[in-house]
């Protein structure tokens, strides 16, 4: 995983805590239930320790203090890029924005399809956001087509995504015991705990069997495995088969296909992250405010 990429999943998850917080002082004052997702009533504690309580306002001016100005800060800085952009008309390659979504699901466990969707909104807003701003902040920077290929010739295979498969299992002594836990699953027994109870990998045993995310080639991925995956639809399990030490049953939990670029495609990208390289690390939208003429209140 290259360092770029590293600093763009730092910079998703600061970003999103800011706006977390900044959305939650805005509505607080217009209404309770919070967007913390509990009701509050500001007459009665928000904590208590022991005989010690902890009321609602001190809450929210302890949030204030430590978080109130990088908070409005970050809520500026997403507005001045919007506007930038579409005077800008800067358009986002999709691809690079669902490659980046792919690594970062490859760094989740079981998903439900809920929680895979709130997921996918949440980082494709903020990666189109961090893209968005690096486009800005190197428009005027100016980089040797040479060099680009020549960076692209040495690390094109980086930017690849091979085709990855989310996988749990059970693991039986034998058919039998097999075909009674499939039936159960038929009855619709949760996965999970039927791996938890029968299993023989210990490994995986209290984790409900989940394996992870494997590509094809994976040395630690059994070829039984990947052949009965990609049979399978997402979210279903196989009917028993013999792998490895027992009798297996699969559960397919995602597929996430093959993403693959041309030079033409990564050019601008490639060109982009090395200009970036030339600002680091001064790497901020709000270097960008005197093009907007922000005024806020903390200036002096």
């Amino acid at each position: 995983m290259t360092r770029k990429f590293l600093w763009g999943i730092i910079i998703l998850l600061l970003v999103t805590n800011l706006t977390t917080v900044a959305i939650w002082m805005i509505e607080r004052n217009n209404a309770l239930p919070s967007p913390m997702g509990v009701e509050v009533n500001t007459d009665e504690p928000v904590a208590t320790i022991g005989k010690e309580e902890i009321f609602y306002e001190e809450w929210v001016k302890d949030l204030e203090a430590n978080y109130g100005k990088k908070a409005l800060e970050e809520l500026v800085n997403r507005e001045v890029v919007s506007q930038l952009a579409k005077e800008e008309d800067i358009e986002i390659n999709d691809k690079l924005v669902e490659r980046e979504i792919s690594l970062l699901f490859t760094m989740e466990g079981p998903l439900t399809e809920k929680q895979i969707e709130a997921k996918r909104k949440e980082w494709e807003k903020e990666i189109r956001y961090r893209l968005t701003l690096e486009e800005l902040l190197t428009k005027d920077i100016e980089v040797e087509s040479g060099e680009v290929e020549s960076y692209y010739n040495d690390y094109k295979g980086q930017y690849d995504f091979k085709e990855s498969i989310q996988l749990s299992h059970i693991v039986l002594p034998d058919k039998q015991t097999a075909e009674k836990v499939y039936d159960e699953l038929e009855a619709g027994a949760s996965f999970a705990a039927l791996a938890r109870e029968y299993t023989m990998d210990e490994e995986t045993k209290a984790n409900g069997g989940y394996l992870g995310y494997y590509t094809e080639n994976d040395t630690f991925l059994l070829e039984e495995y990947y052949n009965k995956a990609m049979e399978m639809e997402e979210h279903t399990y196989s009917e028993p088969f013999l792998g490895g030490t027992g009798t297996v049953i699969l559960y397919l939990h995602r597929k996430l296909p093959d993403i693959t670029f041309e030079y033409e495609e990564l050019e601008h990208h490639i060109q982009r992250e090395l200009a970036l390289e030339q600002i680091e690390p001064a790497i901020s939208a709000k270097s960008l405010w005197n093009e907007k003429d922000v005024k806020w209140i903390f200036d002096e």
